[in-house]
């Protein structure tokens, strides 16, 4: 028989699987692209900086957020700043003093990090309310979306690289917003597979606890 909220469950980890996809990309295009320009080690370091400090906040503030607006509607904020970020990258332009193009590409990079844990906390928590409550159904779920994760991000460095070498660095990064784009429109079909909890805010615990038991 097939478990209540699968479709859901398929929908979401699709969504989190692009994401990480195109970030895994996205971090792999700005380091061999600015390497190429002759930027330091430490200037590329710079680059990620706001990034990992914009995830920490985030994350401080997405339970409430959740909760307010529910999961489905951050999930789409994360693919929709993500594709922001994206056609920001794009518009640098390499003639740009080298303080200005880190100070950019730190500026979007900090965004994609808002997106990228908006993402996550969105489809993670998605789990709890999609995941069957029999047979440690909600551990295999878990496990399933969490565990190939790391494994599509890693596909993603491969094809940040693949896409610079072949396309270039504004081509690859406008070719990635195309089809982030075409998925976040397709997962529209989110809110029709989506219980309720998840796709409307609540004020209760139920969110939230989803939120705290996942992590």
């Amino acid at each position: 028989m097939r478990p209540e909220g699968l479709s859901a469950f398929i929908a979401v980890t699709a969504a989190y699987w692009a994401f990480m996809l195109s970030d895994g990309a996205l971090h792999m295009l700005v380091l061999l692209h600015f390497h190429t320009l002759g930027f330091s080690p430490i200037q590329l370091a710079y680059l990620f900086v706001l990034y990992e400090i914009a995830g920490v906040i985030t994350n401080l503030c997405t339970g409430w957020i959740a909760a307010r607006f529910g999961l489905t509607s951050t999930l789409y904020a994360g693919l929709a700043l993500q594709v922001l970020a994206l056609l920001a990258l794009a518009q640098l332009d390499p003639g740009w003093a080298i303080g200005a193009s880190v100070a950019f590409v730190m500026l979007v990079q900090g965004s994609s990090g808002v997106a990228k844990d908006l993402a996550k906390m969105s489809s993670k928590s998605a789990v709890k309310l999609l995941a069957p409550s029999q047979d440690g159904a909600l551990f295999r779920w878990v496990a399933i979306l969490t565990g190939s994760k790391n494994m599509v991000k890693g596909a993603g460095f491969l094809l940040g690289a693949v896409l610079g070498a072949t396309l270039g660095f504004v081509w690859a990064v406008l070719g990635m917003a195309a089809i982030l784009t075409a998925i976040l429109l397709v997962l529209l079909a989110v809110l029709i597979a989506m219980p309720p909890g998840a796709a409307q805010g609540t004020q209760g615990h139920e969110i939230f606890g989803g939120i705290f038991k996942i992590f």
